[in-house]
C-alpha cells in the first residue's frame, strides 16, 4: 500500500479546509471500500481526511415530518432506527441486505453512497479500465459482463454501482446535503450517481472537497408502505443481480402514490421515472404493474451474458409492487424469483 498522510478534523468546516490544502486528498469514513482499494492499489490517496469522528452521527425528525440522517451514522444503526423501521421500512430491508453485520458495523452513510464499483476489472490494477484509467478501454464489454449493466451505460464503461441502500433512498425521493468552502447545497439522491457517458471515472456529482454531511427523507406519503427485494447468487454477502426498492399508495383500486428504483442494472441506482407516469392514476394490480415495469425496461441493452437482468428486475418489481398493493408483508431476499414468469 502506498504511503499517505492522516488528518483527523473535529469539524466539517476543518475538514473541508484540510481537503482544500492538502493535494491528493480523500475522505475516509468507516473505510469499508476505500481501504480495500487502497490495498489493491485502485485508490492511491496521498492524505486521508478521518470524518469518521464528527458530530455527524444523529438520526433526527424534521419540521414536516421528515427525517434527517447523519452521513456518519452507521449502517447497522440506520438499519435498527425505530422511525426508519416503521416509516421508511424498505430502507431499514435494504440496509440489512447489504454485506455483513461486521460491515455494517462499520459502513457509513455517506461512505455507503460512495462506495465504487465492483467490477472486476475495475479491481485489477493489471487489467484496463475506463473508470480505473481513463482511455484505456472498457473490457468487460467482450469480456465478463453477467453482473453488469443493462441500463445507461456506454461504449466506456458498463459498471454497476453497488449500493443496496441508495436505491431505496431513491425511491424515497430523499435528497444529499453537501458542504464545502463555498458553502452548502443538496441533491436528491436519484441525481447524485452519474450515467458513466464519456467520463466513466467520474461516478458522481460531487464538486471537489465536498462533504457529504447527512441525508434527508422526506416525509412518507399517506398510507404508503414499501418494501426492498433483492435477487442475488446466494443467500448473503453478495451484490444484487438485480434489486427492487418501491414505495406504493393504494385507494379504492388504484395507485396514488408510486416511487420505484432498481438497482444492480445501472451504474447508478435507477429511478424508474416512465413506470412511476403510468403507475400513478393506474389500477392496482398485476396486468398494470407487468405494463409499466415493461414500459421502463424497453430502454434495456443488454449484453451477450445479462439478458436475463431484463425479465428478472420485470418479474421482481411486479411481485414487489403486487405484494404491496395487496397489504403483504413483502419482506427479504429473493434468490428464486423466476426469470420465465410471464
Amino acid at each position: 500500500m502506498k504511503p499517505f498522510a492522516y488528518v483527523r478534523p473535529g469539524t466539517a468546516a476543518e475538514a473541508v479546509a484540510a481537503y482544500a490544502a492538502h493535494t491528493g486528498a480523500q475522505y475516509l469514513a468507516g473505510g469499508t471500500n476505500l481501504v480495500d482499494l487502497m490495498k489493491l492499489g485502485v485508490a492511491t490517496p496521498d492524505v486521508l481526511i478521518d470524518v469518521s469522528r464528527l458530530p455527524l452521527a444523529t438520526v433526527e425528525g424534521v419540521p414536516g415530518g421528515g427525517l434527517l440522517i447523519g452521513a456518519a451514522v452507521r449502517n447497522s444503526d440506520l438499519a435498527a432506527h425505530p422511525a426508519v423501521r416503521t416509516r421508511y421500512f424498505a430502507l431499514s430491508q435494504a440496509l440489512l441486505s447489504g454485506a455483513s453485520g461486521q460491515l455494517r458495523n462499520a459502513a457509513t452513510t455517506g461512505g455507503n453512497l460512495l462506495q465504487r464499483t465492483r467490477c472486476t476489472y475495475f479491481q485489477d490494477i493489471s487489467k484496463p479500465c475506463n473508470k480505473r484509467a481513463p482511455g484505456t478501454g472498457c473490457p468487460a464489454r467482450e469480456g465478463v459482463h453477467r453482473d453488469l449493466a443493462v441500463l445507461g451505460h456506454s461504449e466506456h464503461c458498463v459498471a454497476t454501482h453497488p449500493s443496496d441502500m441508495a436505491v431505496a433512498l431513491a425511491a424515497f425521493d430523499a435528497t444529499v446535503h453537501l458542504h464545502s468552502t463555498d458553502g452548502d447545497r443538496s441533491l436528491a439522491v436519484s441525481d447524485f450517481h452519474r450515467l458513466p457517458g464519456d467520463r466513466p471515472q467520474v461516478d458522481t456529482e460531487l464538486r471537489p472537497g465536498e462533504l457529504i454531511t447527512g441525508v434527508e427523507l422526506p416525509p412518507v406519503p399517506a398510507g404508503a408502505r414499501s418494501s426492498y427485494r433483492k435477487a442475488r447468487d446466494r443467500a448473503s454477502y453478495a451484490f444484487a443481480l438485480v434489486s427492487v426498492a418501491a414505495v406504493l399508495s393504494v385507494e379504492d383500486g388504484r395507485v396514488r402514490h408510486a416511487g420505484l428504483a432498481f438497482g444492480g442494472l445501472a451504474h447508478r441506482p435507477w429511478r424508474a421515472r416512465r413506470a412511476e407516469e403510468l403507475l400513478v392514476g393506474g389500477p392496482a394490480g398485476r396486468e398494470a404493474f407487468a405494463a409499466a415495469a415493461e414500459a421502463e425496461l424497453a430502454a434495456a441493452k443488454p449484453l451477450r451474458d445479462n439478458a436475463f437482468k431484463v425479465r428478472l428486475a420485470r418479474n421482481l418489481a411486479v411481485d414487489v409492487l403486487a405484494g404491496l398493493a395487496d397489504g403483504e408483508d413483502v419482506s427479504g431476499d429473493d434468490e428464486d424469483v423466476s426469470e420465465e414468469r410471464s
